[in-house]
């Protein structure tokens, strides 16, 4: 029931599944993600932060720890959005304690119906967002209209490890312990999130696979598409650049 909810209703689930965990959110999302989440975080940060852009957008912000990288890592205004009140309240708090809190601006918002006009940011970063959304290709056309044309779009998603040893460690990982270190960790809240978790990963790229995410990027008109596996495939990081005159 609840995998067919987050079909359906994708952006009510997730704003329904994240209430009331951003107080704890890095912290678990470091436990969910085997200890890999900032590693990621860096990689997908890593592929935009050589291009000295001045207007960055970071969608799914959550708390803000992906927008607050980019701050400390270019001398980007950055904009964070999300659709979740409660994790916009927590990034607010952990912008105003940071020093980046001049360059760092929190709104809220859906990545399929961005509030910005074309052609509006140099670069744009997005994080665990497309499992989340009804409509994953159209989402990334919306996600490529408000970037310059030449301006880098770089995303972190979780992935499946495969292999006869991985796959199997993984499933027994998401299907058990992660649910059982939620629980132990952040409460009911959080074994909910570590449940839902590991079919929701599986189930997603048995509908959209790796190459279906790089046609997707390319029919939105991102041209140089690289995937990169991480963490024996248990994380994924993509990028590209928006095609266009000055790309």
């Amino acid at each position: 029931m609840r995998a067919a909810e987050s079909r359906v209703q994708p952006n009510q689930f997730a704003r329904k599944l994240f209430a009331g965990l951003p107080a704890r959110y890095d912290r678990l999302a470091e436990i969910l993600s085997f200890g890999q989440n900032r590693r990621w975080r860096r990689a997908m940060v890593d592929a935009l932060a050589d291009c000295a852009p001045q207007k960055v957008l970071d969608v799914a912000t959550g708390p803000a720890g992906v927008a607050l990288q980019l701050a400390a890592r270019t001398e980007a205004d950055v904009t964070g959005i999300d659709l979740s009140p409660d994790m916009l309240g927590a990034g607010a708090a952990n912008v105003a304690r940071s020093r980046y809190s001049g360059r760092v601006s929190l709104l809220m918002g859906r990545g399929e119906e961005l509030p910005f006009p074309s052609e509006t940011f140099d670069a744009l970063t997005f994080t665990y967002l497309l499992r989340y959304v009804s409509d994953p290709a159209s989402t990334v056309a919306e996600l490529a209209r408000v970037v310059k044309p030449g301006g880098v779009i770089s995303n972190l998603e979780f992935h499946v490890p495969s292999g006869p040893l991985w796959h199997p460690l993984w499933v027994i990982y998401t299907r058990l312990l992660l649910p059982a270190a939620g629980f132990l960790t952040g409460g009911r809240e959080w074994f909910d999130v570590g449940r839902f978790l590991g079919p929701s990963i599986s189930e997603h790229y048995e509908r959209y696979p790796v190459a279906w995410h790089v046609a997707a990027w390319h029919d939105a008109g991102i041209e140089d598409v690289h995937v990169r596996l991480m963490s024996l495939g248990g994380g994924l990081v993509m990028w590209g650049r928006k095609a266009g005159a000055d790309a």
